[in-house]
């Protein structure tokens, strides 16, 4: 192979050297932008993220910030002279996550909090000089002072075991700070002076909610809003009711508390009057969409567009004017940017195709970063008064990487699936792809399962690095999918697992209809729910289907996951408790049908996975060790429910790949000298 046509394919290590834009904030003149570009750096193995400066009409792009290693939430300050970000840059409290300052013109950043616990989110005060930031606090301690000892006295404790009676005490990869709860602090920037807002109160914010987007201050300043978890026990999974502090005379009034109804992600109305929220009438079903809602400062509050089926993600954007919420929402696997005008029966597409990550909006100027199935994000800029407003391109980070790539092409199709229902199928073809040869296809499942496939670039199971061995990547929406309605989604409670192979099935009967496929060569991969789904896979569909396996972080032993952080959540999925209902718990966890599980399996998992714990990841592969079956285990001993370090990404990646290309007969081209042995052996990190 020539230098020029290697460099032209699509490896790990060129999705690694691609920029990854994010954190969009429009400065109050609508003219400038920043946002956060970060890399991963195979040699130092490490992903560095500094802040950029966008033009909105156009022109280069310019960093904000050097020194720091991860700077993110960046916002501008109300007069547009200052932007305040978050990034760990010293000792002592810069240990922790501190709010820096920086000028919009660039010059140094000096950091603006000496907290010692450390800061999660912050948004400004309408009057410039005044930052409210969410911190994990201990609430006995009402002053930040004892907050600030405290920490240092926990930063020097010799024991490392943690103690809790709380039911909610971990969340994905990392432990809840040990008898802490996350509190609101007031920041005068000036002084450095602080306030716990909180401070004697049992409030706190949610425990899974470390952004900003769970709680808005009144444009006045006169008012924070806030969502809250009412339950004595705090746990996840629980409704949330909207509740508003006043911050001059300290009294909290609840908004919008509906036992039924689950509010999240508030958002005032530019002139105060109303609150835009998402609402889930979670008393219904536990599955129930997020719908755009207005709640009324003065009492009452009602759904926008009800009967939409969309499900609205957090970070709602008021217009200007205060005529229409505007909020990303999928739909059959694409996330668009939809526009709710008040009183209107349906929201209406501002931003179509490709999947939108972030927006933001000042004035009549907003700001879209979106991405598709054949390009990492990418931002726009559109006069958002303007209906016909053409977007304009304002970066272009990738360009250059992407002109020196070769990437296959993307398709969209329909099967027939379970319940005599469509379900949407993406295939991602190898480059030169040709009728006239059959190919090796390989089933790319996604998590969730309240997740979709689509119109996306993804950096954890990218499907073009796959193509590019010579494979078709097939990725079906099944039944639970997001972004089909509610009664797609909710199809699956009860029986997982049904529905979803039922789909799988029917899309692998459609591809051995296809000339262009090797029916001796399909393999099957998925992560998290995506592996629960090839473990289920293992145990229903005949060996000999399917030449192997990849399983990721996927759930195994329905009963031993109970101790992943999202434990409360389970029963409702299962539709049942397994100290009261064994048999139905049974039906839906993969290990009951070990038996029957003939195909080869290369199980990958992580030792910091709360949300599936690894014990799942083990068993499985222990299972298939004494039973015969050919298996290969990846564990990472410093990896949660991803794998994020670039090294690790690269090994992932690769172990996948040789694995595929054992089993389908076709060398993969990555730059490795030797295949794996599948006689017990395993594959692990170098720091095993």
């Amino acid at each position: 192979m020539s230098l020029k046509t290697r460099h032209r394919d699509f490896t790990v290590e060129k999705l690694l050297e691609l920029d990854r834009v994010s954190g969009l904030s429009v400065a109050p003149d609508g003219r400038r932008v920043v946002c956060a570009v970060s890399r991963p750096d195979l040699a130092l193995d490490t992903t560095a993220a500094h802040l950029w400066l966008l033009c909105t009409q156009g022109g280069p792009a310019r960093r904000l910030t050097v020194c720091g290693e991860r700077d993110g939430q960046a916002a501008w300050s109300p007069r547009g002279d200052r932007i305040a970000f978050v990034a760990r840059r010293g000792q002592g409290p810069d240990k922790t996550a501190q709010i820096h300052l920086i000028s919009a013109q660039g010059g140094e950043a000096a950091a603006c909090t000496r907290f010692a616990p450390g800061v999660q989110s912050f948004k400004w005060m309408p009057d410039g000089r005044h930052i409210v930031f969410g911190a994990w606090v201990w609430p006995e301690l009402r002053t930040p002072a004892a907050q600030h000892r405290q920490q240092l006295l926990w930063d020097a404790r010799k024991e490392t075991g943690l103690a809790t009676s709380q039911a909610f005490y971990r969340h994905w990869d990392h432990e809840i700070p040990q008898d802490r709860v996350l509190h609101l602090l007031l920041l005068d920037v000036d002084t450095g002076r602080l306030r716990d807002l909180f401070a004697g109160t049992a409030m706190e914010l949610p425990r899974d909610s470390e952004g900003n987007d769970g709680y808005d201050v009144h444009p006045s300043g006169s008012h924070i809003a806030f969502v809250r978890d009412p339950d004595a026990q705090a746990r996840a999974g629980n409704r949330l009711l909207l509740t508003e502090l006043h911050l001059r005379t300290g009294e909290f009034r609840d908004l919008a508390d509906d036992a039924r109804w689950d509010f999240a992600a508030p958002r005032y109305s530019p002139r105060g009057e109303r609150i835009a929220v998402t609402a889930a009438e979670v008393g219904k079903f536990h599955t129930a969409l997020s719908e755009p809602a207005l709640v009324q400062r003065e009492g009452g509050w009602c759904l926008l567009a009800a009967g939409a089926d969309l499900s609205a993600n957090p970070g709602l954007r008021w217009t200007a004017d205060g005529s229409a919420v505007l909020f990303a929402a999928e739909q059959r696997g694409r996330c668009h940017l939809w526009r709710c005008r008040l009183g209107a029966a349906q929201p209406e597409k501002v931003h179509e195709g490709g999947w939108v990550q972030g927006f933001d909006l000042a004035g009549h100027t907003l700001v879209i970063a979106a991405d598709s199935a054949m390009h990492p994000a990418r931002v726009f800029a559109v006069e958002e008064a303007q209906e016909s407003g053409v977007p304009r391109r304002i970066e272009s980070f990738n360009d250059p990487a992407l002109r020196a790539l070769r990437l296959g092409e993307v398709r969209e199709r329909e099967v027939t699936g379970a319940l005599g229902e469509k379900v949407q199928v993406w295939l991602t073809f190898p480059p030169g792809f040709s009728l006239r040869r059959r190919y090796p296809v390989t089933h790319m499942i996604h998590g969730g399962p309240f997740a979709a496939s689509g119109d996306s670039f993804s950096y954890r199971w990218n499907p073009h690095v796959v193509a590019a061995q010579g494979q078709v990547v097939v990725q079906v929406n099944y039944h639970g999918s997001s972004g089909f309605g509610h009664a797609f989604r909710h199809s699956l409670i009860g029986r997982q697992g049904e529905l979803e192979l039922q789909d799988i099935e029917a899309t692998t009967d459609w591809l051995l209809a296809q000339t262009w496929v090797d029916p001796q060569r399909i393999c099957a991969t998925g992560g998290s729910y995506g592996g629960f789904l090839v473990a289920w896979m293992n145990g229903h569909v005949a060996a000999g289907r399917y030449g192997a396996y990849v399983c990721h972080a996927g759930v195994f032993d329905r009963v031993s996951t109970f101790s992943a952080d999202s434990w409360a959540l389970r029963p409702k999925d299962l539709a049942a408790e397994y100290w009261r209902d064994m048999p139905a718990v049974l039906a839906q966890s993969p290990h009951a049908f070990a038996a029957r599980m003939g195909t080869p399996t290369l199980v990958i998992h992580g030792a910091k996975d709360f949300r599936v714990p690894d014990c799942n990841g083990l068993a499985y592969y222990n299972t298939l060790k004494a039973r015969g079956v050919p298996a290969r285990l990846l564990w990472f001993p410093d990896e949660n429910h991803w794998v994020l370090k670039p090294a690790n990404s690269r090994l992932w990646y690769q172990e996948l790949q040789d694995w595929l290309a054992l089993w389908t007969g076709k060398r993969s081209r990555h730059r490795r000298k030797s295949l794996p042995s599948v006689d017990g052996s395993v594959a692990h990190a170098p720091s095993l």
